[in-house]
């Protein structure tokens, strides 16, 4: 007879887990609380699902432990996974950066896919489906840990695997907001909620020391910034003094301070009557134009002949360094993945298995690992997923 796996947790490593598990010739159980599998591939990507990304050197995008997922990608990479789909009626695209989404811009489409992979091999899908403790499942066979971490609680990831990994014996890190949106010590940016910029860069430096520095998109918000550049931001800052944190965004990281200053001269020089306010979204989003002079201590009613060389200087200075005081972060419910977890010195980066439970294994945001946005996360959680399943379905064999 072949083995019994059970698999809890029904999100992106689950189902992984209970796929390869069960292509492995064991009986797979998969156990889900929610109603539906899934539940958080449904708000990925803002619903289009940014399912895995086909950088070269995926590890350069994963700032925490990336080299315990070495075996995990080894076994399922990017190409693997858009196969896996593509083979299940999910047909991938690829996107700027490298960031790969279902053709159909559906994250349900994603889901059905491993649904439909997961009815191919087997597996029985028991939803609504709560543990209380994992005693008596490893008495029939192989648990694999597949329950998320702390983020997007509304999603069913809880923290129950936190639990259970500590009861059987299991260092567990604190869980932190990792991919978070940041809240902002001047109420300006809160002025700006909903204004989104593209083709901005943000730095931001400890001392002068650079800990990240990138171009991309940001969104301003009724607490402070978000968008991918700031959610990237933060996973480089979690670890630091924020008093002592310098964060600056360049409007114009195209042009240099010299060229952009001749670019305002031109414009104030062509339109001497007009106000500072008018011209200024020639040059940055409108809803910025009534902000931006106060900024740098300039008069945004002056007409532009009365505007002066240094408050022309100081305008170009501003747009190419525009500080950003970061006050604090959001509250992890709101964390695009988070950081801690089972520490993965205890677990078998060449199986997922527990080297503290025998038969126990781990995959997924429960595992002290992180990545990047742009679909690493989510590779991550696949990857560590399939090898996983795959090792359990072979245990004791």
């Amino acid at each position: 007879m072949s083995r019994m796996v059970t698999v809890i947790g029904g999100g992106p490593a689950g189902m992984a887990a209970a796929l390869f598990a069960a292509r492995a010739g064991s009986r797979v159980t998969l156990l889900e609380r929610n109603e539906k599998l899934g539940k958080k591939l449904y708000i990925t990507g803002k619903g289009r699902c940014n399912v895995t990304n086909m950088a070269e050197n995926p590890m350069e995008s994963i700032p925490r432990n990336p080299r315990f997922l070495h075996g995990a990608f080894a076994f399922l990479g990017a190409a693997g996974l858009r196969a896996l789909l593509e083979a299940n009626g999910c047909p991938t695209k690829v996107e700027r950066g490298e960031r790969v989404f279902p053709e159909s811009d559906k994250a349900s489409d994603v889901t059905r896919a491993l649904e439909k992979a997961l009815r191919a091999a087997g597996v029985s899908v028991c939803l609504h489906s709560r543990v209380t403790s994992l005693g008596p499942l490893l008495e029939r066979g192989p648990v694999i840990l597949a329950t998320g971490g702390a983020s997007y609680s509304s999603t069913g990831s809880t923290g129950d695997g936190y639990g259970f990994a500590r009861a059987l014996g299991h260092t567990v890190l604190p869980p932190r907001p990792s991919l978070i949106p940041l809240i902002t010590r001047d109420a300006w940016p809160c002025s700006l909620t909903g204004l989104s910029l593209k083709n901005v860069r943000l730095v931001a430096k400890l001392g002068k020391r650079a800990l990240f520095d990138e171009l991309g998109e940001m969104l301003f918000t009724h607490f402070g910034v978000s968008g991918p550049l700031v959610l990237s931001m933060s996973s480089h800052i979690l670890d630091v003094d924020l008093d002592s944190l310098a964060v600056r965004l360049d409007m114009k990281p195209g042009l240099s301070l010299e060229q952009l200053d001749r670019r305002i001269a031109r414009d104030l020089a062509s339109n001497p009557r007009k106000r500072l306010t008018s011209i200024l979204p020639g040059l940055v989003p409108a809803a910025m134009a009534g902000v931006l002079p106060g900024l740098c201590g300039a008069d945004g009613a002056k007409t532009a002949a009365q505007v002066t060389r240094a408050e022309r200087q100081a305008l170009g200075a501003l747009l190419k360094e525009l500080p950003v005081d970061i006050a604090g972060f959001r509250p992890i419910e709101e964390a695009i993945v988070t950081r801690g977890g089972a520490d993965v010195r205890e677990v078998d980066p060449k199986t997922m298995m527990s080297k503290k439970t025998p038969g126990l294994f781990f995959a997924g945001e429960l595992l002290d690992v992180d990545g990047y946005t742009g679909g690493f996360n989510l590779q991550i959680a696949f990857s560590t997923g399939a090898l996983a399943g795959r090792s359990a379905g072979e245990w004791g064999c």
